[in-house]
């Protein structure tokens, strides 16, 4: 089962979940609402600097016309009494000469005296609406007469109450989302608590019956619902299980005595047929050993001939002594049997001993004569699957390969065709790749082209990746689906009786897994040939 090297902790998560949600709501609906409260204050903020100076202007209308500069100064004095109002300036249209005619300005007591500010005519585009700058807002009205412009008038107005109600919301904002803050975790806390304690107590006892293997122990009585749900649900599982572990240690109990019993019976009983057991098991343990012989033996094969008479020879008497043990093994399962359900005879006994000592002997002499056999075979060849790596060009190891089977190619109606680059130079095992294409080629023409008029033996070779890939194809008569499967096994062979041992493509197998670290793919069609597809890493080009 994968695991998940980050584990979330559930508490964590309920606690992390309640707080940010809290959080979120609070500082969503604070802004939202504070968003709405100050952008309507600001618009009648606006609205009311707008009002000022469309009276302040047609004030200061009458006084342009009439040019009385100082009935202006006297009625603009009057501002005094209005404490949001910071500065005044009336401008006079002459000519296209805008100047300052009067002004008023907030007499500021204190060491500060009278705020002076300069001349706002050139702001009067960026001021044609009411602008909100710090803790001022200003604003810049035409003085029209007719639809003629005579003059501006400037307004600035104090905002410090509505700066200073920002700060007094702002701070008591910030004392509640503390309070609220605290309150989630102190609430979230104790629902966790409340609701967590369940599943400690649920998960306490299952670890205590996981590691201790406590089937009677049984989940506490919970406060909910869902919780007390899950505990009964376990509990009646618990309950199964014990009644389940007790009844199968009861059986345990039950196996072991009739085991020690049976083990009494069969070791009085059996004693006689141990030295015909030992004899049996060192003759299977030389038949593993002369089959590693004829594996070896088939390497050196691809050179001659001389191995299917070999092979010949030496399955005869493999198969009387298989054919022997065989039948050994049926009469040891018919007294098995009979001892198994008691009624074993003892004239049944007598009769599987004499037919076991007749069966060792033919086991006995007939695995004699194979081991005399193997080892009067000469080997002809050397083993190169051992061969330390070293650079080759891979068409003069083909032409090798050619040259070698120039006696059985000539005698045979085939022809190969070799499709390989000229200069294609790679560093590898040369000795595992020519058995390997000896044993395919061999291996087609003793299988694939017998009694057949004509065929093509097809080999391409390419380079892919670091790889070598080696293609061989036959259009011979193929291979039979039952046999298909079983390919590679060793001593499968549609040869038995006339040199075929079954062991060159398990030796191709095995120097393509083992030798060269590759793979192999195997595919037939009945009487359209087979195809090998190898592919091993190689080293490509020279040094």
């Amino acid at each position: 089962m994968p695991t998940n090297n980050k584990i979330l902790s559930l508490k964590h998560i309920f606690i992390t979940s309640i707080v940010s949600l809290t959080t979120l709501s609070f500082l969503v609906t604070a802004s939202v609402t504070l968003y709405f409260i100050f952008s309507h204050l600001e618009k009648d903020f606006k609205q009311d600097i707008i009002e000022r100076s469309a009276i302040t202007s047609k004030t200061a209308k009458a006084y342009l016309i009439s040019k009385d500069v100082i009935g202006l100064e006297k009625r603009l004095s009057r501002l005094s009494s209005i404490s949001r109002m910071n500065t005044v300036h009336i401008y006079h249209l002459n000519n296209n000469q805008v100047s300052v005619t009067s002004s008023y300005n907030k007499d500021y007591t204190g060491n500060q005296g009278i705020r002076h500010i300069p001349s706002q005519i050139n702001r009067k585009e960026r001021l044609k609406s009411p602008q909100i700058n710090g803790a001022i807002i200003e604003y810049i009205q035409p003085i029209t007469e007719g639809n003629t412009i005579i003059g501006y008038v400037y307004l600035e107005m104090d905002l410090q109450s509505l700066q200073s109600l920002k700060n007094k919301t702002y701070l008591c904002l910030s004392v509640c989302f503390l309070f609220i803050l605290c309150f989630s975790i102190f609430l979230a806390t104790r629902l966790q608590n409340k609701v967590f304690n369940s599943v400690d107590s649920i998960t306490t006892t299952v670890q205590k019956v996981s590691h201790k293997k406590a089937f009677d122990l049984r989940c506490e009585i919970q406060d909910y619902q869902e919780f007390e749900l899950l505990a009964r649900s376990i509990n009646n599982m618990l309950a199964r299980t014990e009644k389940h572990v007790k009844r199968q240690v009861d059986a345990e109990q039950q196996i072991l005595k009739l085991n020690h019993e049976l083990e009494d019976k069969v070791s009085q009983r059996t004693e006689a047929l141990k030295d015909s057991n030992e004899e049996l098991l060192s003759t299977l343990e030389k038949l593993h050993q002369f089959q590693g012989q004829l594996v070896e033996s088939e390497k050196m094969a691809s050179l001659g001939d001389m191995v299917a008479g070999v092979a010949h020879e030496v399955n005869t008497p493999i198969g009387l002594g298989v054919t022997a043990s065989t039948l050994l093994s049926d009469r040891l399962d018919e007294i098995k049997e009979c001892f198994d359900s008691k009624t074993l005879k003892s004239s049944q006994l007598k009769r599987f001993l004499a037919d076991g000592q007749e069966n060792i002997g033919i086991i006995y002499r007939n695995l004699n004569r194979a081991a005399d056999l193997i080892s009067s075979f000469k080997k002809v060849a050397v083993d190169q699957s051992s061969e330390e790596d070293r650079q080759f060009m891979v068409s003069e190891l083909i032409d090798e390969v050619v040259l070698t089977l120039a006696p059985q190619l000539k005698n045979s109606p085939v022809t190969l065709e070799v499709d390989c680059p000229d200069e294609l130079v790679i560093t590898s095992k040369p000795g595992p790749i020519n058995q390997i294409l000896i044993n395919l080629i061999v291996n087609s023409l003793i299988h694939a082209f017998d009694g057949q008029p004509d065929g093509t033996i097809k080999i391409c070779i390419m380079v892919l990746s670091g790889q070598l890939h080696i293609q061989y194809k036959d259009n011979g008569k193929g291979v039979d689906q039952s046999v298909k499967n079983r390919i590679f096994d060793p001593f499968i062979t549609t040869k038995r009786g006339e040199g075929g041992s079954g062991l060159g493509l398990h030796l191709v197998y095995n120097l393509v897994t083992q030798a060269l670290n590759g793979s192999i793919q195997f595919d037939s069609v009945v009487n359209k040939g087979i195809s090998f597809d190898i592919v091993f890493p190689v080293i490509i080009g020279s040094n």
